[in-house]
């Protein structure tokens, strides 16, 4: 996506978030402030951007965001559990509506079993519980593409998140099927002939001679 079409993306979220009176906060590894400067960039954006958390180094993760050292140890840094941890850490540390999180390995180097270079993890957490997640492989496509991508695929779901929750659909009653009482077809010529005959007086008949 071009530096045109990520501002007017950017433009958009801070016009829904203002709309709904919504503050955002970010917690970003990888992509070293970013999402963070896209959204700054447009005029106005104080008015939903509270703050943001570069948390590079796991002891950074930690201290600031109050990922577990478990977490970190267990899942690692790249990890769905880290990007949830992050995003809720945003949440505790500012006084936010939203706050998205993104850890991952932008390359070229830092690839390991399992994770390759260009997986990122993206959570964006709600004050209200909602939480979202998505997992990405952008590939080896460079540092910057991947870092970019990371930051598209962060305010799209930011948007989505800004939209609010989804309300339920309602399952409509199924129609009544007519053909489960069929009409008997009736032959109109035969009742009509029955009817004469039932009410045509007897002739009366003949005495024996």
């Amino acid at each position: 996506m071009s530096g045109s079409a990520t501002r007017a993306l950017s433009r958009s979220l801070l016009d829904l978030c203002r709309m709904r009176k919504l503050k955002i906060a970010t917690a970003e590894s990888c992509t070293g402030g970013l999402v963070a400067a896209a959204l700054t960039e447009i005029p106005g954006s104080s008015d939903v951007v509270d703050r943001g958390f570069i948390t590079y180094s796991n002891d950074a993760k930690h201290a600031m965001l109050g990922v577990e050292t478990a977490t970190l140890t267990t899942f690692g840094a790249v990890s769905k559990e880290t990007a949830t941890a992050m995003a809720f850490g945003a949440l505790e540390h500012a006084d936010v509506n939203l706050a998205v999180a993104i850890t991952g390995i932008a390359g070229p180097g830092g690839a390991t079993p399992g994770k390759p270079v260009g997986l990122v993890h993206i959570a964006v957490a709600a004050r209200d519980g909602r939480l979202t997640h998505k997992e990405f492989r952008f590939g080896a496509v460079g540092r910057s593409v991947v870092r970019q991508n990371s930051v598209v695929e962060a305010i799209k779901m930011l948007m989505e998140m800004a939209r609010g929750p989804k309300s339920p659909v309602k399952k409509r009653a199924p129609a009544a099927d007519h053909r489960s009482h069929p009409r008997v077809s009736r032959t109109p010529r035969r009742s009509a002939e029955k009817r004469r005959r039932t009410s045509r007086p007897s002739s009366p008949r003949a005495s024996d001679s």
